[in-house]
């Protein structure tokens, strides 16, 4: 498994700021890189690709996710993802990459970010696809000018519009939230709740009552949401943290298991096997042959 940390720091276009903005037609990555990339990868930072004109497919935590005309999807860090090869000819796009410190920068936080919808593809109507297209420009007009000290505060002050048009086009296609807005902030803060503790395992009835909510209605919550109950999510989020787990270090299902929170490894391997359809050994050889190709 590929580890791509630091590697940003390698192509960033900003002396002080990790961020990279090109297009199709100044996307002249080292051909090192490009056939690192192609391979099943760690993101170590956040990426995005928006596209004009065309349609691509990337492999996201062993799904494929494909955007068309006016659309963008984004990768977290942390997660799995390749390029498979397919032609770029004639396609118009914008790719963006930066790091966990320059979000930090940023006046607000993005919920997006966090993915509470499980959609990583984002649509816009016209209006919102031309702004998003316009700062695009403006970020890579600005990256890639000749001057050798860009001005960050300018470049953070457009991506902060930029994520601002991402976060609000991500929510909008959620019209339960205009009526009962409380209702997906409690999922959201259900959600960082998971992530911040995902190896303590805490049990549901302590993360409802740390949202200040009843377990009833922590379950209406998530099963609105994201479809399953939020013992289901929170076992999901640990059979994905496993599958990530193997795809970038060598251990063992014991050693796994506990990494994971699991005092037997024997509950956690009949567990990985009844979400997945493979025992660990299976996943293992499957990734192998992903990683080969």
């Amino acid at each position: 498994m590929q580890e791509t940390k630091g590697l940003l720091e390698q192509i960033k276009l900003h002396y002080k700021l990790a961020i990279r903005v090109s297009s199709n037609l100044n996307n002249n990555l080292p051909e090192a890189v490009m056939k690192m990339l192609a391979k099943p990868h760690r993101k170590a930072n956040y990426f995005f690709v928006f596209i004009e004109n065309g349609s691509l497919t990337h492999k996201v935590d062993l799904n494929d996710l494909t955007i068309t005309n006016g659309q963008l999807f984004f990768v977290l860090p942390n997660q799995i993802h390749s390029v498979p090869k397919q032609k770029t000819e004639g396609m118009v796009y914008f790719k963006m990459s930066f790091d966990q410190n320059c979000l930090s920068l940023l006046p607000k936080q993005f919920s997006f970010l966090i993915n509470p919808l499980s959609s990583q593809t984002i649509s816009f109507d016209i209006d919102s696809k031309q702004r998003v297209k316009a700062l695009f420009e403006i970020l890579n007009k600005i990256l890639h000018s000749e001057k050798e000290q860009k001005d960050a505060e300018i470049i953070l002050a457009y991506l902060n519009s930029l994520l601002t048009e991402l976060n609000n086009s991500y929510f909008k296609s959620v019209t339960k939230e205009k009526s009962e807005p409380n209702k997906l902030s409690k999922y959201i803060e259900f959600k960082i709740a998971v992530e911040s503790h995902l190896t303590e395992q805490y049990s549901i009835n302590t993360i409802a009552k740390n949202l200040s909510i009843t377990t009833n209605n922590l379950y209406l919550i998530v099963k609105e949401f994201s479809g399953v109950s939020p013992k289901e999510f929170i076992t999901n989020r640990l059979v994905l943290e496993a599958q990530r787990k193997l795809f970038y270090s060598e251990t063992s299902v014991k050693e796994l298991a506990y990494e994971l929170g699991f005092s037997d490894p024997d509950y956690f391997s009949k567990l990985f096997k009844k979400n997945t359809g493979k025992s660990v050994t299976q996943f293992l050889e499957s990734i192998q042959d992903l990683s080969s190709n």
